[in-house]
């Protein structure tokens, strides 16, 4: 099974090349089952249901979100509505929406995806660990999930790599989101979980986190704002991580991050030629 995770959608710059890229990407490479990270799509800050629909049109299977799940207030009632939207799963009891869902991809497996967000350094949250152990417990991968994704939202790289290795052997992918910024430490783990502290952002890396550089140059310099971050407009890079997943074990057997346009070296998993 062929798995795809897009990292953190900033802006108009990211929700375009995101609907240039992905249809193409699906179509080409015969992908089984896309995630993508919608949680800064909306003028960087939340998602919309217009938005999260076009995200599903050009090939999401499902929509992850983080800690401006809802900076947009339509989000708390859309969210109930729409069982693709998966929120983090560690929001206090009576959140709306859900922060695990299974899914039938598209070569029939079932894959059940999950959002957590981490605690350091960010808002107080229920214990990650303890929730994700769960969800897992409720889906077993092997039994009621024949792949497992989890996307931790969290801060700390130190946080992202401990709740990796905590579910080591029960996920097919652990990949971090939050930071806009790839990492180089994509690897499969002792037990066959697939791991990566950052899958990056998509959008307009020519400035701070996708953000435009001028306000956050001012509030580095003066620690004063003087006015709303905005995003940044120029070509943005589709960023994130692909994933191969053997159908028996539900265990990665190949993972490399994905890169296309933009201003980064663009990077094409070498698995998807076969």
């Amino acid at each position: 099974m062929r798995l795809l995770f897009i990292g953190d959608v900033v802006g108009r710059s990211g929700r375009n090349v995101l609907a240039e890229r992905l249809p193409g990407l699906v179509a080409d490479h015969r992908l089984d089952f896309v995630v993508v990270n919608g949680e800064n799509a909306a003028g960087g800050f939340g998602i919309t249901e217009e938005i999260c629909q076009t995200f599903l049109d050009a090939g999401a299977d499902a929509v992850t979100l983080g800690n401006h799940a809802f900076d947009q207030r339509e989000a708390l009632v859309f969210i109930a509505r729409q069982d693709r939207l998966i929120r983090p799963v560690n929001f206090p009891p009576g959140t709306p929406g859900r922060g695990a869902n299974l899914f039938i991809a598209r070569n029939g497996a079932r894959v059940l995806v999950m959002n957590v967000m981490g605690r350091v350094f960010m808002d107080a949250m229920e214990d990650p660990f303890r929730m994700v152990a769960a969800e897992l417990d409720a889906c077993p991968l092997g039994e009621q999930a024949d792949a497992v994704l989890i996307d931790v939202h969290a801060e700390a790289t130190s946080e992202k790599q401990a709740l990796a290795h905590f579910v080591d052997g029960r996920a097919s992918l652990v990949v971090g989101t939050h930071t806009h910024v790839p990492t180089s430490d994509h690897r499969i783990l002792a037990g066959g979980t697939a791991y990566m502290s950052d899958a990056g952002m998509t959008g307009d890396y020519d400035g701070v986190l996708g953000m435009e550089k001028d306000e956050p140059i001012h509030r580095f310099l003066t620690k004063v704002p003087s006015q709303r971050f905005q995003p940044a407009a120029g070509p943005a890079t589709l960023s994130g991580v692909a994933v191969e997943v053997d159908d028996a074990t539900g265990l990665a057997t190949a993972i490399e991050p994905l890169r296309l346009g933009g201003v980064l070296a663009e990077h094409m998993p070498s698995f998807w030629r076969s």
